[in-house]
Parts: structure tokens; C-alpha cells; sequence
């Protein structure tokens, strides 16, 4: 019942390059195509942009991140946040790899001893199978799928799984985890419903409290926990999550496995397509599962919620004018749309924005109206899908897609800092929470927004790249006159991606053009889809050094010691295994104030061999700094003996490598900067590099 994708009619002056390109036959002489005599765009000064944005952290980004300048200043600066973001939120597990966390710092709910939480992680994997590195998605996977998944939370993790496995083309890695995914989907009947054929859950699981059908079930008091409903996200999740598990099967060649869960998703939409359709409201809305005094079991919620656009998201929706009128209610002011953001609930609902929840005099998260990052990221992929390949697409336009599109840049920013925070004011865009723990949060997605929206590369399992911008034409206000993106991996290629309306801006003509590795593989003079054979390579194999330092368990080894600021949590924080260079979010052991040397010491336990030590250390430029000089020791043959010495970085790493020795300690004696505290926001050890 998905929507059929039609392959749309390409206008303007196209030409195509033939599967030869990067692959294949041999490559045609110039004259035979024009292609193959175009220059393949512009070229980004990545190592001059990696400075600017990430300063002495630049290392990190350089081979890692694709690159992107548009006309629009304020989403390249988000682009380029949202990658610190990313590696703000990798957390180093040591043996057990990279995962990626939701919250910087520890929260109550998390999974110990990880910080792990489910939720986000659809928007984790769909961000990160971006980068050039892919040890950071794959381990996080792996993780989730050994035992890192408990079910907090709904999500959609097979599916983002696959979407993975679209971008970068490694089979074995998806098919490895196919056992796992099986099971974890049959975990989930315990929250099916047979005889309504729907999935049920309470919305502070599905990571959404304070909804109209948990308020709405406490009559009006609360909201927190209750309200258990047929609900239109975790239906759309397990039809997407069914889907990837029948592809996936199929790739491995268990095609009987294949067509069961080809044949659960099917049997969850055509349920969730009748039953959850509200028609006095048209829209996709929640039904009560559970009845009491206020609320009776089927009935329909009262309200509009931006839930009702999941389906979309996943291709869940039929392709017909009836459906996709839903959407007015998403441009609506009276309704979902907010002046500053996509509303969670519409207004009119007799408990809009009514504060419920406080940590002491601070509001706490609801979803009873306030606008979400993690919503706004699910609506506004489920619009691309729209634009990208349905024929009814309602009032949606690609003008309105940009202007949400910059609405949604525009949160990210306090002024002019960026700091993505846990919810808003759909009135004034202010944070609403705004509790120390709401910093720099990563509970959403955005560059996954640009690369598969506005640049519109739509990831495809066959030999095809596929791109669609979903720009409005040049002369609408919404229009973006110029962009350029490269470095983006695609089935073991390099991409790039040039818009220039006019050609005025990259003097190399107007129009659309697709390369990759070099090879232009496509141009068109006009805004539109172009799709172009690219031969499959396998991907770069994955580099995985472990960091022997992380302390995962306070109190176990390795076990840290210092010269002043000697709390157990302090002296944690430096091994943690987290690593960013946040003002608003401190992280790492912090000396005290003072000219007189500091130290700071690890012991492992046991003898390991090791070959070299980074050292991060956080400058605020005021009370805490770099310190001048560090000199590394290591504890061998019953003695401290010099491993090494260095001027370190400030909100940088500094290694210190050395011939491999034998030790059973490491101590780093700094030197402060004049008479300011030293912050050592992460060390790390490694055996090898």
C-alpha cells in the first residue's frame, strides 16, 4: 500500500554517463560524451574549513566528515555543529567500541553502565552512516545488537540498520545482526494486540510523555505514565523495522523468512491505514487501548498530533489525494504550525502547554504542544518521502519543505551560540527545559535532513545513485541560489553534489551536477532527479584501535589518582570514555587553582604494553586553561621513568607516542598556565596506533 515510486520525467539538458563510469566497460572517448569533458565542480578547502569551524579539534573532522556550503549561512553552520554534536556524543566503551549517547552526561533512565539509551537511535545510525569513518555506526550497532537494545523505548533500529547498509553497501555487516533482529521483533508481541492486529504502547515508552491520550486518561491531572494507545509511531516503526527485516533476509538468501515479514508489514499496514485513519479529523491518530473513566478502549484521541505524520516517514501511507490532505494541518497556524516550530499538539486542545512536570522550579519535557527536535526530524523526513515520490502530495510544496527546513535551523540557535536543546516555545522558539542535562542534545537528526532532503541523495540498494534536491525553482523566496556538498560516501565511492541556479556563483555553468571520485556522472541544466548507473565497490575496511584507559564502572580499574580535585567523580570524568570542548557542559578532572604543578595518575591493575597516550584538555579563556608543559611517565620496573613530553593543544588533542613499554601506571605532571586550573577533559591509552 506504499506509495509507487514512478521514475520522473527529466527535463532541461541531461546528459548521463553510462555505467562505464567508476566501474565497468571502458570509459568513452570525450567527444562521445559531453560528460566526460566537464570539470567535476568546485573544490572545498576542507583542511582551511575543519579549522574554522572545529579549531585545535580539527583533526578529528578532517578525513571524517563530508563537507557542504550552500547560500544560506546559517544552515552551514548547523551542518557543521551538528557533526560536533555527533562527536560530542561518541562515547568510547573502550573493548566494547563507540556508541553513541542521547544525553552528554549521565541521566537517571539511561542503561548503565553505557548511557545507552534506544529512542534515538534511528537519527544516531542515519547521521552517522555519513561519514567517511564508519567505525562509529558500526559499533554502535554492533553494540545494540549484543545485548544494548533492552526495549527502553520504541524505535526503529532494523530500520536504520538497512538504511545503513544502503549508504554504505557492506552486506556482511547487515546480515550478521538478522538473527537479533528477528528476536527482538518478536519480543515485541508483548505489546500486540491481537485481535485489533495493532501494536500498543504508553507513550512515556515511546519516548513521548504528556500526550493528549496520557493526559487525557489521568482526566486532566497528569500524563506522565498512562494512557496506553494503538499509536501511529510504533505501528509505522514495526512496519518499517518488518520491511528491513524481509530485505534483509532476502540479501542472505532466506527468501522464506523474506516473505513472512514481507507479509507482517503488509498485514500492519493495511491495519494501521484503516484503524488508526481518524476521519472526523483527518489525520493518523491514537486510539485508547486502555478504559476508564475518562477514556474508553478504540475510541479516538480528541486532538491533532504531529505523530500522525510517522506513517510517511516509513512509506506507509497510500498514495491518494484523501491522506495526503492530512498535511494542511502541518501548515495550518491554527493548527500544528508554529510560529517558531512544528507544534506536538494543536492548540486547541484543552490542555495545550499546560505545565505539568517541574525539577524543582525547572519545566520538564511534555509533548503536549512544545516543539521537539526528534519530532520535527520524523515530520520533515516523512515530507521528503512525500515530495521525493508520492503523486498526491496535498498542499505540501517545496517551498514549504525549506522554509520548515530553516525553521528548524533556526532552534539550534541561543542567539548567536548554537546550542540544540530538549524542546521549545512553538511561540518564541525558547528552550523550554533548558536543565543542565539539555545542552547540546542528541535525541534528532539534521544532516541527514540536508544530504537526503535538500541535496536529495535518496540511498538505494541496487547499482543506481539517485539524486533529487528538494529545492523550489529559482525566483521563489524559499529557493537556495547555490549549494555544494562532497566527501559523502556512497557505496564505496566519494560523492559530490553542485547546484548552481545560474552558474553565476561557481562560474562552471548552470545547473545540477552529480560526481563521484572526480568523474562528473551527470548534469542537468534545471532543477530535477537525476539517476545515473555507479558500479558498486566494497567498502573500506574498518580501523578499530582500543582505548585501555575507559573506566566504565566507578571504582574498577583503571583507577585514577590526583594531585588536588581527588572526588571519585572528578577524577572519573577524565576517563570516561567522553570527549567534547562544551562551556555548557563540563567534562573531564579539574585541578585546583594555583601556579604549583598538578598531576594526574592511572592505574590499570595489570601490566599492559602501551605505545602512545592522547591528552584532551578544555581552555574556557578565563579561569581554567592548557597548561603550559606535560611530561608523561609510566610506572615500570619500580620506578616513574619518562615517556614523553609535549606543549599540548587547547580543546584539541595532543598525542604522545613512543616506543611500546611495559607498565602497569601512567602520570601526567603538567604545568599550569600561570596560576589557572587545568582541565583534563579525556585520556586515553592505546597499546598500538
Amino acid at each position: 500500500m506504499g506509495a509507487n515510486r514512478a521514475k520522473a520525467t527529466l527535463g532541461g539538458a541531461l546528459l548521463v554517463a553510462a555505467a562505464w563510469a567508476l566501474g565497468g566497460a571502458s570509459a568513452p572517448r570525450a567527444a562521445d560524451n559531453e560528460v566526460a569533458s566537464r570539470s567535476d565542480g568546485p573544490h572545498l578547502d576542507t583542511a582551511a574549513i575543519a579549522r574554522e569551524r572545529f579549531g585545535n579539534d580539527a583533526p578529528w573532522y578532517l578525513e571524517r566528515i563530508p563537507y557542504f556550503e550552500s547560500a544560506d549561512p546559517r544552515i552551514d553552520a548547523v551542518w557543521y555543529y551538528r557533526w560536533s554534536i555527533y562527536r560530542a556524543h561518541q562515547r568510547d566503551l573502550g573493548a566494547k567500541g563507540f556508541i553513541t549517547t542521547e544525553f552528554a552526561d549521565d541521566v537517571g533512565w539511561q542503561r548503565e553502565p553505557y548511557a545507552s539509551l534506544n529512542d534515538a537511535s534511528g537519527f544516531h545510525i542515519a547521521e552517522g552512516r555519513w561519514l567517511n569513518d564508519r567505525r562509529f555506526v558500526s559499533d554502535y550497532i554492533d553494540f545494540m545488537y549484543e545485548g544494548g537494545n533492552d526495549r527502553h523505548f520504541t524505535d526503529h533500529m532494523a530500520d536504520s540498520t538497512w538504511g545503513r547498509y544502503l549508504v554504505d553497501g557492506d552486506r556482511a555487516a547487515v546480515e550478521r545482526h538478522l538473527p537479533v533482529m528477528r528476536h527482538i521483533y518478536g519480543l515485541w508481541e508483548d505489546h500486540f494486540d491481537w485481535s485489533k492486529g495493532l501494536y500498543w504502547v504508553e507513550p512515556l515508552l515511546d519516548a513521548t510523555e504528556y500526550t493528549v491520550s496520557s493526559i487525557d486518561a489521568s482526566g486532566g491531572k497528569d500524563g506522565f505514565t498512562g494512557g496506553h494507545a494503538f499509536r501511529p509511531s510504533v505501528n509505522s516503526y514495526m512496519i518499517a523495522n518488518a520491511r528491513a527485516i524481509a530485505r534483509i533476509a532476502a540479501l542472505a538468501g532466506e527468501p522464506a523468512l523474506a516473505d513472512e515479514f514481507a507479509a507482517k508489514a503488509g498485514d500492519l499496514e493495511t491495519r494501521m491505514v484503516r484503524d488508526l485513519w481518524n476521519p472526523k479529523l483527518g489525520h493518523f491518530s491514537d486510539r485508547y487501548r486502555v478504559d476508564n473513566a475518562y477514556v474508553h478502549f478504540w475510541d479516538f484521541i480528541r486532538a491533532r498530533e504531529l505523530v500522525g505524520y510517522l506513517p510517511w516517514m516509513f512509506d506507509a501511507v497510500p498514495d491518494a489525494a484523501k491522506y495526503a490532505e492530512a498535511w494542511s494541518h502541518l501548515l495550518d497556524p491554527a493548527s500544528l504550525a508554529g510560529e517558531a516550530g512544528l507544534r506536538t499538539v494543536e492548540p486547541s486542545y484543552e490542555f495545550y502547554m499546560r505545565q505539568y512536570r517541574y525539577l524543582g522550579s525547572a519545566r520538564e519535557c511534555q509533548w503536549n504542544g512544545p516543539v521537539w527536535p526528534y519530532q520535527t526530524t520524523q515530520v520533515l523526513t516523512a515530507m521528503a518521502n512525500l515530495l521525493d515520490h508520492y503523486t498526491a502530495q496535498g498542499p505540501v510544496t517545496r517551498s514549504a519543505y525549506m522554509r520548515l527546513l530553516r525553521q528548524y535551523t533556526q532552534l539550534h540557535f541561543q542567539g548567536d551560540r548554537l546550542d540544540l536543546e530538549e524542546d521549545y516555545d512553538p511561540a518564541s522558539g525558547k528552550p523550554i527545559v533548558g536543565l543542565d542535562r539539555s545542552h547540546h542534545y542528541f535525541h534528532s537528526g539534521y544532516n541527514d535532513l540536508i544530504l537526503t532532503g535538500l541535496v536529495g541523495i535518496r540511498p538505494r540498494a541496487d547499482d543506481v545513485l539517485e539524486v533529487n534536491p528538494l529545492l523550489p525553482e529559482p525566483g521563489d523566496p524559499a529557493a537556495l541560489a547555490w549549494f555544494h556538498v562532497e566527501r559523502v560516501p556512497y557505496h564505496g565511492h566519494e560523492i559530490a553534489v553542485t547546484w548552481d541556479a545560474d552558474g553565476a556563483h561557481y562560474g562552471q555553468g548552470a545547473g545540477l551536477t552529480v560526481s563521484a571520485d572526480g568523474v562528473v556522472l551527470a548534469h542537468r541544466d534545471t532543477l530535477g532527479r537525476i539517476e545515473v548507473p555507479l558500479a558498486r565497490r566494497d567498502p573500506a575496511p574498518i580501523e578499530r584501535s582500543i582505548d585501555l584507559a575507559v573506566q566504565l564502572v566507578r571504582g574498577d580499574y583503571p583507577r585514577a589518582s590526583a594531585s588536588s580535585g581527588s572526588e571519585p567523580e572528578n577524577l572519573h570524568d577524565a576517563v570516561d570514555g567522553r570527549l567534547w570542548f562544551y562551556p555548557e557542559l563540563p567534562n573531564g578532572w579539574t585541578s585546583s587553582a594555583g601556579s604549583k604543578a598538578q598531576w594526574y595518575a592511572l592505574d590499570f591493575g595489570k601490566g599492559v604494553t602501551l605505545s602512545s597516550i592522547e591528552l584532551a584538555f578544555f581552555d574556557d579563556g578565563a579561569a581554567i586553561a592548557a597548561p603550559e608543559q606535560v611530561s608523561l611517565e609510566g610506572w615500570s620496573e619500580g620506578r616513574w621513568q619518562a615517556l614523553g613530553k609535549a606543549r599540548p593543544l587547547a580543546n584539541g588533542v595532543t598525542t604522545l607516542g613512543f616506543a611500546p613499554r611495559a607498565v602497569s601506571r601512567v602520570r601526567v605532571v603538567m604545568q599550569p598556565h600561570g596560576s589557572k586550573a587545568i582541565r583534563l577533559a579525556e585520556l586515553k591509552a592505546f597499546s598500538g596506533r
